[in-house]
């Protein structure tokens, strides 16, 4: 299923933008978004015909694109990249630019994350988690630390699961699912070898597969039963894809609070939790 198409681009968003969803174009106005990724700083000064030209499509098709992506039309794509473009490099950085530019780039990532997210696979995703006999998390590498934070925060909602840090654990445990669990797996590029190892063992058994990624296309999302994406950001082929995992923790503190109100919790386990929390904490020493 596409993605649902994006609000018009707000602040700091158009790049972002613009790559998360350039993947669910066609083939003409996928060539314009690769001009625009390629060149960003010339196109503000591009007519619609040259961007055309350079696509090698008509400026009917830029516009489409555009629209596409979440603008209004060329001249509001146009704009925004002329507006995010950087300082000129003889202007001295000034004491905090980089905390200002990592808050905004955030926020960007929050925004297409918002607006990628599918929200009736949401709610699917939810019901599978809360209604599974077991559930058995799956990620790797930079993947791991939002999925097994929303493991913890899972378990506090009265939703156990098991989330094993190992790759060969968490094949182990797909290997033992049935066709009453499920198989949570997370991957930024949803081609993970490993995760997609452990979720096509959690297949054979017959367990249902729910599966968060950035991309909304993919071998892990092609593999899934209930496929989430919040839309890839940052630079693409990053190490580290810091920006996109932002969006997959406070996607998957949404998923964690549709399944909450599905377990309905009673008030004595709420109350139990926070005495774990209370029992942790050492007091002052004199």
């Amino acid at each position: 299923m596409p993605p649902t198409p994006p609000a018009p681009a707000t602040p700091a968003s158009a790049l972002a933008l613009i790559r998360a969803f350039a993947a669910s174009l066609g083939a003409r106005e996928g060539a314009v978004a690769r001009v625009i990724l390629e060149r960003p700083a010339e196109v503000p000064q591009w007519s619609t015909q040259e961007l055309a030209a350079a696509a090698g499509t008509s400026t009917a098709t830029v516009i489409r694109a555009c629209q596409r992506l979440g603008f209004r039309g060329f001249q509001h794509l146009r704009l925004e990249l002329a507006r995010e473009a950087p300082a000129p490099l003889d202007e001295q950085p000034t004491p905090g630019d980089t905390v200002d530019h990592v808050f905004e780039s955030a926020r960007a990532a929050l925004l297409v994350g918002r607006s990628s997210v599918d929200r009736g696979a949401l709610a699917d995703a939810a019901a599978l988690l809360a209604a599974a006999s077991r559930v058995v998390c799956a990620a790797n590498g930079f993947s791991a630390p939002p999925l097994q934070d929303a493991a913890m925060r899972l378990a506090t909602v009265g939703r156990p699961v098991e989330a094993p840090l190992d790759i060969l654990a968490q094949q182990f445990a797909a290997h033992s699912l049935t066709a009453e669990d499920v198989c949570f797996a997370l991957s930024h590029s949803g081609a993970n070898a490993h995760t997609l190892a452990t979720v096509r063992a959690a297949r054979r058994r017959g367990a249902r597969v729910v599966s968060l990624c950035s991309y909304d296309r993919g071998p892990l999302a092609d593999l899934s039963d209930v496929a989430l994406s919040t839309g890839a950001v940052g630079a693409p082929h990053a190490v580290d894809p810091f920006f996109s995992r932002l969006g997959h923790s406070v996607l998957l503190q949404a998923l964690v609070t549709e399944v909450a109100a599905l377990r309905s919790s009673s008030g004595a386990d709420a109350e139990d939790m926070r005495e774990v929390v209370v029992d942790a904490l050492a007091e002052a020493q004199p």
